[in-house]
């Protein structure tokens, strides 16, 4: 069914087209799947005025809502959404939306970390060796010509029979930690409690593991929880000869003891994805030579993009169906 605005007559009055807010879209072609199914409200598209005339026509009709970690979802939203029973989020995070909240009305959340653990944990390898073995300024280097003029460039560090701690061995972080042994590392964690079914090394606060390790990845979720976990003293303690991985969210560290720490050399180097201020980061990383930068885009693949949506849309079907949710939060 086609989608329409604020202020446009119903598509149809079928009973089995059930009403569903957008307020972000899919991937094209699991959109055109939603158009086929549903009556969809795209709050997306609107803003000020015909954002709140929206709400308050599909408000009371819509039980399901489609989303992504962008999407703030609070008591001022949820109260304009007296219907609704699903969000379905088609991220893996969702440190913006009060879970809290939505359980207390018996709204359920789903979201799609399943299927982009493998691309994430990719990039989380990728920023590693790149910032280790200092990459970016490898390619400067050929392209200027000071290869030719200058001969080979200043020595990097070596990865394999290092130690890597991973903060946060969850999926991704599981996933992530294989990746490590394969390149040779040995690895440790911290986490809230220890996991059973790895012989991994734990570590019971995030200083000890980083005085621990040679190079510290943050594979945690965002939210209140895990805001400036990685403090001044954690990035303090993994040292002079350490890297710094961020494939999780930008609250989870203390960005500005970060950017101090790979300025002071405090810290060898870091490899980030994401920010405080996304997509507009502190500038000042943009001036280090000893960080690679990348947009916020570790899951930003074809494959994985189209798996994230086609997992939200199938979480859609299985709630209109009375079927089980294939991913729920809470």
């Amino acid at each position: 069914m086609r989608s329409r605005p604020p202020d446009a007559p119903p598509a149809n009055d079928r009973k089995d087209s059930p009403d569903v807010i957008v307020a972000y879209p899919l991937r094209p072609h699991q959109m055109a799947m939603l158009e086929e199914t549903y009556t969809l409200h795209r709050l997306d598209l609107v803003k000020g005025e015909e954002r709140d005339a929206l709400l308050q026509q599909a408000g009371p009709i819509s039980s399901a809502l489609v989303c992504n970690g962008h999407v703030t979802i609070d008591e001022a939203l949820l109260s304009k959404l007296p219907a609704l029973k699903l969000a379905a989020c088609s991220s893996a995070g969702y440190d913006q939306m009060d879970v809290e909240a939505m359980t207390r009305r018996g709204i359920k959340l789903t979201n799609t970390s399943e299927v982009l653990c493998d691309d994430v944990a990719d990039m989380a390898l990728l920023l590693m060796l790149a910032a280790r073995r200092r990459l970016p300024e490898g390619d400067r280097y050929v392209r200027s010509g000071d290869w030719g003029q200058k001969g080979m460039m200043p020595l990097t560090t070596s990865t394999s029979g290092k130690k890597a701690g991973i903060v946060g061995l969850g999926r991704i972080g599981m996933a992530i930690a294989k990746r490590c042994e394969a390149v040779g590392l040995t690895v440790g964690y911290y986490g809230r409690t220890k996991k059973a079914g790895n012989d991994f090394a734990y570590f019971d606060t995030p200083v000890k593991l980083a005085d621990w390790a040679d190079i510290l990845i943050v594979a945690t979720p965002g939210g209140p929880s895990t805001e400036g976990l990685i403090s001044a003293d954690v990035l303090n303690a993994l040292g002079p000869t350490g890297s710094f991985i961020n494939i999780a969210r930008g609250t989870v560290v203390d960005e500005p003891a970060l950017i101090k720490a790979l300025q002071e050399r405090r810290i060898a180097s870091a490899g980030i994805d994401v920010y405080l201020n996304e997509p507009n980061p502190d500038p000042r990383f943009a001036a280090l030579d000893n960080v690679v930068l990348y947009p916020h885009h570790a899951s930003g693949t074809e494959e994985t993009r189209d798996r994230m949506a086609q997992l939200t849309v199938d979480n859609l079907a299985a709630f209109f169906a009375g079927r089980p949710l294939l991913t729920p939060v809470n």
